[in-house]
């Protein structure tokens, strides 16, 4: 009989070795995710840091030529004339008014236009009284860009205007000379600005009395605000004396009229501004509106879902507010031009409304008409963050509430939205990120006018047409040059607008982790 062979012993298995394995392939796979998110971020701040940060020195250049030249000179006699101009703007809104009111009143066309007349005497006489300035703007103008062309180069060139090219002697003293030309029209400005003073107090006498007493208000304000135009003379003049061509332009110039400069100017004959403060303002106005409609909205819902509503409630309101954030924003655009903003119009020219100031708006693409749209994308953000905030509350702070007695609005007004406040908060900044950096919408809603609203109308600066920094980059960054000033300053834009939602996000996640601190 053969010998009987014992089996082999069998081997475990390096169970915790395998197990080891199996946590380091994950970790290595989530934290090379997160490495590649990390190089990503930093590979986008440095591209817009570089390509943004060689604006400033074009910028530089730029304004040194726009003073060597002349044309800064000439400014300060325009911005005369454009004040003028736009006086002569708001007088016209003024007779907008007027007639509206003589409409409502049921006075027929023809009533109407001889009632109007004495106001369009009064116009036509304000606007003839600005002709001879707006003249000699025209005509110095002519002699700036002449000087530099001649000197500087033109916009069109590729150095953009902004490299000086006067070197040699006999250049600087050309230059000297066709300046000095520039400035020898200062003696006819003081004569032109004295009979421009006299005949606009005259025509200031003769200011007619209108029958809407709102109208007759706006007047009125107008009529100060030409005595201040007026008395802002003296001190152009002065300026005009003052102006030195050769004076220094410090570099910190080019970082100022950026950051708080009032106009965006772009492909202009004359001088390009890029200042960042209308597309500000605009961004910041367009956001404001969409978080004041989508905060009630979204936390409202939040409360009513989490606390309030029935299962079969639940499964119907969720869904249906979670897929708002599914519709294209180019869809919620076109339903902005087609249905908000023509409603809003036709809305505000209606005699239901007569009694608001600013009624009725002229232009149907407007920030509100934006912001509405804007909220409509912001509510999921917020509705889902604050729900989430609001089911986290301990379940014992209800039960005790409900213990003392407390009814569940009380529940829900002294307890879960006071324990769940920064978690709310943190969703509304996410919301208010979420919209700030919309691009859709805003360009195909807010109007597009780089301009900072007229606040003197109070609410009715909400209705106006701007323009935002996300609508900027994409409205001209495919029309420009690579490597120009106006190139350099899209990506400026850019980089405002990428700090800026740091800014928000980095604050929603702080306030959310003073949450988390606060329920654990």
């Amino acid at each position: 009989m053969p010998p009987v062979v014992p089996p082999a012993p069998v081997r475990p298995r390096p169970a915790r070795r395998s197990s080891s394995l199996r946590e380091k392939g994950i970790e290595i796979f989530f934290g090379g995710n997160a490495f590649v998110a990390v190089v990503v971020l930093a590979l986008i701040t440095l591209f817009l840091c570089r390509e943004g940060f060689g604006f400033f020195g074009q910028n530089l250049r730029n304004v040194r030529a726009y003073r060597a030249c002349g044309l800064e000179f000439v400014d300060i006699i325009r911005e005369q004339a454009d004040a003028h101009a736009a006086l002569a703007r708001s007088l016209n809104q003024v007779r907008m008014r007027e007639m509206r009111s003589l409409a409502l009143a049921g006075r027929g066309e023809a009533d109407v236009q001889t009632d109007l007349a004495p106001l369009d005497r009064f116009s036509e006489e304000f606007g003839d009284a600005g002709s001879d300035l707006a003249g000699l703007v025209s005509d110095l103008s002519d002699q700036a860009v002449a000087v530099r062309d001649r000197f500087f180069g033109s916009p069109d060139r590729e150095n953009n205007g902004s490299q000086p090219v006067v070197s040699e002697p006999v250049q600087a003293a050309e230059l000297a000379t066709q300046i000095g030309a520039l400035q020898s029209s200062a003696a006819a400005y003081d004569d032109l600005r004295a009979n421009m003073a006299g005949r606009l107090a005259s025509v200031l006498q003769s200011a007619p009395t209108l029958s809407d007493a709102g109208a007759q208000r706006s007047l009125d304000r107008w009529k100060t605000s030409v005595r201040n135009y007026l008395g802002a003379f003296d001190g152009q003049a002065n300026r005009l004396r003052s102006w030195n061509p050769r004076e220094p332009v410090a570099w910190s110039r080019s970082i100022t009229s950026f950051l708080f400069g009032r106009q965006w100017i772009t492909a202009s004959f004359w001088q390009d501004w890029y200042g960042i403060v209308p597309l500000l303002v605009g961004s910041l106005m367009v956001s404001a509106v969409a978080l004041i409609i989508a905060m009630p909205l979204g936390v409202a819902s939040a409360i009513y879902v989490s606390e309030i509503a029935t299962r079969s409630e639940q499964n119907i309101i969720k869904p249906y507010i979670e897929f708002i954030s599914a519709i294209p924003s180019v869809v919620l655009g076109f339903f902005g031009i087609a249905v908000v903003g023509q409603a809003l119009r036709t809305a505000s020219e209606s005699a239901w409304f007569a009694w608001v100031p600013f009624f009725p708006i002229t232009e149907r693409l407007n920030v509100f008409t934006a912001g509405a749209l804007l909220a409509l994308m912001a509510v999921p953000t917020i509705f889902t963050l604050s729900e989430d905030a609001l089911r986290n509350v301990p379940r014992g702070f209800k039960e005790a509430s409900y213990a003392l007695g407390a009814n569940r609005l009380q529940t829900i007004g002294r307890v879960l939205v006071p324990a769940s406040i920064s978690g709310i908060v943190s969703a509304i900044l996410l919301g208010f990120g979420r919209v700030i950096g919309e691009t859709m919408v805003v360009l195909l809603c807010a109007g597009n006018r780089i301009a900072i609203p007229d606040f003197t109308e109070g609410l009715g600066a909400f209705f106006q047409p701007v323009h935002t920094m996300t609508g900027i980059i994409a409205q001209e960054m495919g029309e420009v040059v690579r490597g120009s000033i106006h190139y350099r300053a899209l990506f400026m834009v850019g980089l405002v607008l990428f700090a800026v939602t740091l800014l928000i996000n980095y604050t929603a996640q702080r306030i959310a982790q003073r949450y988390r601190m606060s329920i654990g």
